[in-house]
């Protein structure tokens, strides 16, 4: 494959799957075109595919060798990080060197959520007479009954589910299973599509046990998942940018709101480091204003002497 193709490929995964502003996706380009011309220059046309972490340790020192901001150092490093997730993804390489690669910390971004009843527009809306009606609440209702990420959710199998224990096995990152509990409603529709839908479908090779078929029996794609979501968002009328990737936000989000362990969620989620999840389980200004009124010793009612 030609660094054309691969940075075609990128383009769409950046707009489609990330839906990073035009902006940002023209510097991100910007910085692989970089990227490509050390490689050509000062690596003798090296290929991409080949590129370690020791040539990405040089394209840094050589990125600061141009007097550019922290802000530009910092995006050029996330843009190369994300294009090596895009190899990643679509198992151009087998493994990422650029995951030692440290960005510059510039402030952290808190993730958007729904709120409960935007989820429930979004869910509850779906057109059940559509031919993929039943199918699609079955994703929504597994993207945020289960915190679920794309990846594991096409790739989940129908020997992974559990309904008598009332749990999932997904395999994660780094192909390492956890065990998620599923709620009522998502295993009935999940149920539901199964018997009713799956049934009769004729399964591609290779996709026999793969819970999400595509009409013609093969697994869902990651980008199709997205297509999914955007197009039911717009339906319901929901002005947010949102992705599947929202309704684990909001999933793990909802769940601390009422009262739930961080360190559960960590588990649920499979995150290694607690840090990670506390980014994914922010509260908004409201509950942190409560927290502070009816828990912090300064603000306690005096009592009479």
């Amino acid at each position: 494959m030609s660094y054309i193709l691969y940075k075609t490929g990128f383009r769409s995964y950046l707009q489609l799957e990330r839906g990073l502003s035009s902006n940002t996706v023209v510097a991100y380009l910007h910085d692989i075109d970089l990227l490509f011309q050390f490689l050509e220059e000062e690596k003798e046309k090296k290929s991409l595919v080949n590129t370690d972490l020791n040539d990405l340790t040089d394209f840094i020192v050589f990125v600061n060798k141009k007097n550019l901001s922290p802000y530009t150092q910092s995006r050029v490093i996330s843009g190369i990080k994300a294009f090596f997730r895009y190899l990643m993804l679509e198992k151009i390489i087998d493994s990422n060197p650029s995951e030692l690669i440290e960005s510059p910390r510039l402030g952290r971004k808190l993730p958007d959520v729904l709120n409960i009843d935007d989820v429930s527009k979004i869910i509850d809306g779906i057109d059940l007479s559509d031919p993929n009606g039943e199918r699609n609440k079955a994703i929504f209702e597994t993207l945020y009954g289960c915190g679920l990420r794309v990846s594991e959710l096409i790739n989940l199998k129908i020997s992974e589910l559990h309904f008598r224990e009332g749990i999932l096995s997904v395999t994660g990152k780094g192909n390492k299973q956890r065990l998620v509990p599923i709620g009522t409603s998502a295993q009935q529709q999940i149920e539901r599509y199964l018997k009713e839908i799956r049934i009769h479908i004729e399964p591609r090779k290779g996709a026999e046990d793969i819970v999400f078929l595509n009409r013609n029996g093969g697994k869902l794609s990651r980008q199709m998942i997205f297509i999914i979501v955007k197009k039911r968002v717009e339906q319901a009328g929901i002005n947010k940018k949102v992705s599947p990737h929202t309704f684990r936000h909001s999933f793990a989000t909802h769940l601390v709101q009422n009262g739930a362990d961080l360190r559960a969620i960590q588990e649920l989620l499979g995150h290694v480091s607690i840090t990670t999840t506390e980014i994914y389980t922010h509260l908004d200004s409201d509950d942190l204003r409560r927290a502070i009124l009816n828990y912090h010793p300064r603000n306690k009612k005096e009592t009479g002497n």
